[in-house]
């Protein structure tokens, strides 16, 4: 403090040990003016000034750290880089919820506190429904639900979007599944079939057969249990009708009536 030249000495050191230490990071002071001894005493008692930032089910990383850098004014390709070196570039790593960030964060402590936080919640649920934590498993699952996120009209309809996901690929059919598509810088882009012959990615489910080995965003809790335990359904078919919400077959021929009448 005396090398940023704050009025401070040996007095002010002995007051700190005797009422506590120093916080890091930014500490909410309320006021502009304080006596030194308010200054000494919100140093060890006040606390962090935060802001809360969410992520959405179903968002990919790459909006999200859009988000990040914009809401919390910082620099977004410092936090690709961090991302890259702390995530690997993985999608589906961060648990969709609203988190309490430390105002003045860092990019790197940023990235650390939301992967710490997620990784946390994910272990517990882990453990809870397997007794152990297996990353490899843990993670195929993740990409499987991040389909069921990106698919699903609401929570209800997760464990019957799941369903066919398994139904499908048993039966050695394609996903073909725009969701898929809405990957990275996609998240929000209306999938199109001048789309869905152009991309040649793993996430193309028209042209590449199974789940996308890498998350296609990031998801919820709910949409992971989904993934573990599917409804027991014969459905291979599913359409948005006019409530925005599916309509589930297992016939091909009805599966096209669900879409002539979706699209009247």
């Amino acid at each position: 403090m005396q090398n940023e030249r704050y009025d401070v000495n040996k007095l002010d050191s002995f007051v700190l040990r005797l009422i506590g230490y120093p916080q890091s990071g930014w500490i909410d002071m309320f006021e502009t003016d304080n006596t030194k001894a308010d200054f000494l005493y919100k140093l060890t008692r006040q606390k962090a000034a935060l802001q809360n930032v969410t992520l959405v089910p179903g968002e990919t990383s790459y909006i999200f750290l859009n988000q990040l850098a914009h809401n919390l004014k910082l620099d977004r390709t410092l936090l690709q880089r961090e991302f890259k070196v702390q995530v690997n570039a993985r999608e589906g790593m961060f648990v969709p919820d609203t988190y309490s960030i430390p105002v003045g964060i860092t990019e790197h402590k940023l990235i650390q506190l939301l992967l710490k936080v997620s990784l946390v919640k994910m272990k517990e649920l882990s453990l809870k429904i397997f007794g152990v934590y297996d990353e490899l498993k843990w993670f195929r699952y993740v990409s499987i639900a991040s389909v069921i996120q990106k698919e699903s009209a609401n929570k209800e309809e997760m464990p019957i979007v799941s369903s066919v996901i398994y139904n499908r690929i048993k039966k050695g059919m394609r996903l073909q599944m725009d969701g898929t598509l809405n990957y990275g810088k996609y998240s929000h882009v209306k999938v199109t079939a001048k789309r869905i012959r152009e991309d040649k990615s793993s996430f193309n489910t028209y042209l590449h057969r199974g789940v996308p080995k890498q998350a296609v965003c990031n998801v919820s809790l709910d949409a992971i249990k989904a993934a573990i335990f599917p409804l027991s359904t014969d459905y291979l078919y599913f359409m948005k009708n006019k409530n925005n919400v599916h309509d589930f077959t297992r016939n091909y021929s009805t599966h096209l009536s669900n879409i002539k009448r979706a699209t009247k």
